[in-house]
């Protein structure tokens, strides 16, 4: 395969998957509002710190108001990680590689992307039914995808790209509570620190299986389930566990062993999960924790890139 159409892939997936994270938890979000005190302000400013965007938001908007930030996450094409950004790059992703995806996932792309980009909100529109509509697109294309693509290398490339997006945004949706609770330590505890630990499970899918099992919210354990379960599709040590597979898939070596720098940051950072628990991180410091872990993800997307998608491979045409 061609270092170029496996980067097409890779990212095709990865702006799919950016795309209905960030339909969630805008969506949970506005859902969240309704339940917050009448004395309390609504937050929305937590929304664009936990994309990393919030130096460009502050240079086109200024005030973190409700309807600036849901136009900049949704629909502004300045903002690259915007979703109809997102769903813009990824359809033109999938475009170079039409003769290798299924008819069915360029189907399925087309129309999501023409869904937001003719979308004409009002102020009377449901936004639920509209992000609602993002969700359901997304996953309507990820079943597609597993269902319709060969699980040859283009299948894994696609793959490691979802489960790499999801282990980080699940880990700015953790991180998101640090910058809701930084003003007001007090809330610790409360019925307000409850709402807002329902809306973290909420924003990654994960609230009703959460409860199942383990009933109560404690935050020890929502910590625990969203960072260290080894079988909930959305928590980081699966989405580091299953990518891993897809990348020595890929490579065709054998899992715990590395042959290029991306494979040995890969299994840096599983040992390190594989040996950590939740009093690792509340030792650590929470917001710490998930700021040194993204920067490790950082730095295993650089090797990803370097070990497949360099300039230098596709100056001469490299097939993995």
């Amino acid at each position: 395969m061609l270092s170029r159409v496996a980067e097409s892939i890779y990212w095709m997936s990865r702006y799919i998957e950016r795309a209905e994270n960030y339909a969630r938890f805008i969506d949970v979000n506005l859902s969240l509002i309704m339940d917050l005190p009448k004395n309390m302000s609504e937050q929305w400013q937590p929304l664009v710190r936990v994309t990393g965007d919030d130096v460009l938001y502050e240079t086109i908007y200024g005030n973190f108001s409700r309807d600036n930030v849901i136009e900049f996450l949704t629909f502004n094409k300045n903002n690259p990680n915007s979703i109809l950004s997102c769903l813009i790059q990824a359809r033109e992703s999938a475009r170079t590689i039409r003769e290798i995806i299924s008819s069915e996932m360029w189907q399925q792309i087309n129309e999501l992307y023409l869904a937001v980009k003719d979308a004409t909100l009002t102020e009377n529109s449901d936004l639920s039914v509209f992000y609602a509509q993002i969700k359901s697109g997304t996953h309507l294309f990820n079943g597609i995808m597993d269902s319709t693509l060969i699980h040859n290398e283009a299948y894994h490339f696609a793959n490691l790209g979802r489960l790499l997006e999801r282990a980080d945004k699940t880990d700015r949706i953790l991180d998101m509570k640090y910058f809701y609770l930084l003003p007001r330590i007090e809330d610790v505890g409360t019925t307000l620190d409850y709402l807002q630990w329902s809306a973290l499970l909420k924003s990654t899918s994960s609230y009703e299986v959460y409860r199942k099992k383990y009933g109560k919210m404690d935050y020890r354990h929502i910590i625990e389930f969203l960072i260290f379960d080894r079988e909930f599709p959305r928590a980081i040590y699966f989405c580091l566990l299953e990518s891993d597979k897809s990348l020595h898939a890929i490579t065709n070596t054998q899992l715990a062993t590395f042959n290029n720098y991306a494979e040995k940051e890969m299994g840096k950072i599983i040992s390190q999960l594989s040996f950590n628990d939740v009093q690792d991180v509340i030792n650590y410091g929470l917001h710490e924790y998930l700021d040194d872990f993204q920067v490790k993800l950082n730095i295993l997307n650089e090797e990803i890139f370097n070990t497949f998608f360099s300039q230098s491979n596709l100056l001469n045409g490299v097939r993995l």
